[in-house]
């Protein structure tokens, strides 16, 4: 893991952005990035000085770009911004999704092209790295102009004003924390309120801890998967590599299909259905499995494509060109973020329904080939997995309303100069409930599936599968009697959370895809 990451006017890799985001890895500026960033902002300085009017310098905001703002009164302008526009509401957002705003904006304005004194980069590095962490509220984004009230959270403890947490999570006053830091309170100069704001950096946070998160999924998925199929008495046959790539080569579902087969390699369960030969196919949830997963595949690939091209963006409006030039534009608009963020959250309802059926299968005596009821000890007085599926079914419809796409919708802002906006936020926030779903729907299919395998002893299943029951069975006890069952989903979830199961299913069957 990167202990420290560098800041350079060439951008940022999504892996720092996790380290500093999620781990708590430190950051620092590359110096030629500093040497950049003054040189750019004492051009800058110069314009401030000119007659010419120029949008955010000499001038107000939005609807008021047309306003001349006088040399005096420019300190107070840029306080001014910050202070109206730190208008959110509603509950906090997460500790990670605050550091990677805060990282994300402090990467473009270290890419000299927003015209901000070195001080300011810096002192957003600062907080970071002493953990002082603004408070951001959940509602004040429209994903256009920026997160404009995301990013004005954070900037106004820059001023030495606002709210924030220490590095425990604990509140305390904003001036108290920066002084224990050694850390001066910025006073806001020309055009740099406007660059604090002015980006798609929590949208795009966002999307890279859901691309990462997903990618850990996906795999599960796949193992989940291939425990249903042996639980299920499934037959491999139709994971072989001749019907994925040479027959529609769809390069995730071909993934999707070698990782199932690995993972029921030596299956003893399966060994007995082809000896026993009496089905000719199975239900589509287990024979279209690769399909569906390798469409979600494809679909981060995508994301990813898109989350590069933001990283290695430069956005702010105005932005100063390589010539100069200060222009406005149009790139604070987050509709490319929004749109896969929204793809994103649709296969992620898609893979959770899919993984829902398997395990409705399996506590089904009708359809299970020879389980008990609901994988019952007694069925009768004993109601086995019933409401577990239960509570599988109730986060599948909730993820199916959060697959309801956020970017088509718009509401003007600003007098209508802001006429239409990505609502890019929504999309990533929503998405975040959708993958901490998935990974509850997944953990659900690995319990039942795990006591459905043990249910067909003496069978037993691949030793990939044998080395996922075996981490889960030191947390969760086998067959038996009925008993608190939250418990056992919450440790499953942990489990897939951490990567444990994944790690140790990965020793047998080597890197999955």
């Amino acid at each position: 893991m990167t202990s420290t990451v560098t800041l350079s006017t060439t951008g940022l890799a999504a892996a720092d952005v996790l380290a500093v985001a999620r781990h708590g890895a430190s950051v620092q500026l590359d110096p030629a990035a500093r040497e950049t960033v003054a040189a750019v902002r004492r051009h800058i300085e110069e314009l401030a000085l000119g007659e010419t009017p120029v949008y955010g310098v000499s001038t107000g905001f939005g609807a008021l770009a047309d306003t001349s703002i006088p040399p005096s009164m420019r300190h107070a302008l840029q306080r001014s911004l910050i202070r109206s526009h730190a208008a959110g509401a509603g509950p906090e957002v997460e500790t990670e999704v605050v550091r990677a705003l805060m990282l994300l904006r402090a990467r473009t304005l270290a890419s000299g092209r927003t015209g901000v004194r070195p001080v300011v980069v810096e002192t957003m590095l600062a907080l970071l790295n002493a953990h002082i962490t603004p408070i951001v509220h959940e509602y004040g984004s429209l994903g256009c102009s920026g997160d404009l009230a995301p990013l004005s959270h954070c900037a106004i403890v820059l001023m030495g004003e606002g709210r924030a947490r220490d590095r425990a999570g604990v509140e305390r006053p904003v001036p108290e924390l920066l002084a224990e830091a050694g850390i001066e309170p910025v006073l806001l100069e020309e055009k740099e309120g406007l660059a604090l704001i002015n980006g798609t950096d929590g949208m795009l946070g966002m999307l890279l801890m859901a691309i990462a998160d997903l990618e850990d999924l996906l795999r599960v998925a796949d193992l989940t998967t291939a425990l249903s199929v042996q639980a299920l008495r499934g037959r491999d046959t139709v994971f072989h590599p001749e019907l994925h790539g040479p027959l529609r080569p769809h390069p995730g579902q071909a993934a999707s299909a070698a990782n199932i087969l690995a993972l029921l390699e030596g299956s003893g369960i399966i060994a007995d259905v082809a000896a026993e030969g009496s089905r000719v196919q199975d239900a589509y949830s287990l024979r279209c499995a690769p399909q569906v997963a390798g469409g979600a595949r494809d679909t981060v690939e995508h994301a990813r494509t898109v989350a590069e091209r933001e990283l290695a963006s430069a956005i702010d409006n105005p932005v100063v060109l390589e010539d100069g030039t200060v222009t406005s534009n149009g790139n604070f608009h987050g509709a490319p973020v929004a749109y896969v963020l929204d793809f994103l959250a649709v296969v992620g309802a898609d893979l959770a329904s899919i993984a829902e059926r398997r395990t409705d299968r399996m506590l089904d005596k009708a359809r299970s080939h020879g389980l008990p009821p609901f994988l019952a000890d007694d069925p009768g007085v004993d109601s086995g997995f019933m409401i577990a599926q239960y509570t599988q079914a109730a986060l599948v419809s909730e993820m199916k309303r959060l697959a309801v796409p956020a970017s088509v919708d718009s509401i003007p802002s600003s007098a209508m100069q802001e006429d239409h906006v990505s609502m890019g936020w929504h999309a990533a926030r929503k998405l975040r409930t959708g993958v901490e779903n998935l990974r509850r729907v997944l953990a659900i299919e690995l319990l039942t599936a795990a006591r459905a395998i043990d249910l067909r002893a003496p069978l037993t299943p691949s030793a990939a599968s044998a080395a996922a029951l075996a981490v889960l069975r030191e947390t969760v006890d086998g067959p038996g009697p009925d008993r608190f069952l939250a418990p056992d989903i919450a440790a499953a979830e942990a489990l897939l959370r951490d990567g444990t199961v994944l790690a140790a299913v990965e020793e047998v069957a080597g890197r999955l895809r």
